[in-house]
């Protein structure tokens, strides 16, 4: 993996520490390549999909044969509509109320459609966010999985999962060279 050099400007190299006695830390914290891994790089594709008229029984199938939490939600022109959660299907399943309309699991399973259970205000990042940032975005939101949209079109699908591997892959390569940088310090 190929990593842009490290280019310690003259701005760097002469302005005054704001810890003193920690120069060394600072200048390397301030010249850390920001730019390692991409959405592109770790996101899986294709996106397992289902369409918004499917019904809540097709969704939790598809979910348990493929093993995924998270499937994006696409309408008749395939544009990404919503996100649909196995937390969701499992709320929509076990909600008294429902169980009280509907009668029976099996008639919840096939009246109920995704599009009356899915999340629709969907949060999507681009193919060329940074791992980073998307991962601060699913930390702050509580979301664990992130569709990736280029040009109004879903792209794929970044889980936590994923995240998980290339933390994996970054430390196996080496990238992160120096543990100690992110020990904590006393005083």
């Amino acid at each position: 993996m190929h990593h842009p050099a490290r280019v310690v400007t003259r701005e760097m190299r002469t302005r005054r520490p704001k810890r003193p006695g920690r120069e060394l830390a600072e200048l390397e914290a301030a010249t850390w390549p920001e730019k390692t891994l991409s959405v592109r790089d770790v996101m899986t594709r294709p996106a397992l999909t289902v369409r918004q008229d499917a019904t809540v029984g097709v969704a939790w199938k598809l979910m348990r044969t493929r093993k995924v939490r998270h499937l994006p939600v696409l309408d008749a022109a395939s544009r990404l509509v919503g996100i649909v959660s196995d937390r969701d299907l499992r709320q929509v399943i076990l909600e008294p109320s429902i169980q009280e309309q509907l009668g029976n699991l099996a008639r919840a399973f096939n009246v109920l459609t995704v599009k009356e259970v899915m999340t629709w205000g969907v949060i999507t990042v681009r193919p060329d966010t940074e791992i980073r940032q998307a991962a601060r975005i699913m930390h702050e939101q509580k979301i664990g999985a992130l569709p990736v949209v280029d040009r109004g079109k879903l792209f794929g699908m970044l889980t936590g999962d994923d995240l998980f591997k290339a933390m994996v892959q970054i430390m196996d390569e080496g990238i992160v060279s120096r543990p100690e940088r992110w020990k904590r310090r006393e005083g």
